[in-house]
């Protein structure tokens, strides 16, 4: 299902007439600190999350990974503990795969406004045009408030 993904391991997978359920993880033993840069193998704790992917022949894909949270070796370090990301799969704090995040910028580059925003809901759900532009210029943040956002009418 993701076959340009090392490190993950697919558990199962589910299918239904509307879903498909993928439940994953990752296969690494430790991960890279993103306050320091140094690695660690000490998990702290671990949960899921579900990012919003591509659907696959018609059907909505529902994908339930399980990342670690790893605490950082170095004591001098701003980040006590920090959650493994998978390249390819996920992003801090994304809520959409990069499949699906590359898939919706091009829609919005492609179509744009009202019409990229009715061509993106067939991919992930995503009904707001801002959502596309947000993409489109790498915003952190997608759906953020725009430069008009604190002028007056």
């Amino acid at each position: 299902m993701f076959p340009s993904i090392a490190d993950l391991s697919v558990v199962s997978v589910d299918v239904s007439n509307e879903t498909i359920r993928v439940e994953a993880r990752s296969t690494t033993t430790g991960s890279v600190c993103s306050g320091c840069g140094n690695w660690s193998i000490r998990v702290h704790s671990s949960y899921l999350r579900f990012p919003a992917d591509v659907p696959s022949a018609g059907r909505r894909v529902v994908l339930c990974l399980r990342v670690r949270r790893f605490a950082c070796p170095v004591a001098a370090c701003g980040r006590r503990t920090f959650v493994e990301q998978v390249p390819g799969l996920t992003r801090k704090y994304g809520r959409w795969t990069e499949g699906l995040r590359s898939t919706l910028a091009a829609v919005g580059l492609a179509l744009a406004g009202r019409a990229g925003a009715r061509m993106a809901g067939v991919f992930g759900g995503v009904r707001q045009p801002q959502h596309g532009t947000a993409v489109r210029r790498g915003s952190a943040r997608a759906g953020s408030a725009g430069p008009e956002s604190g002028r007056r009418r």
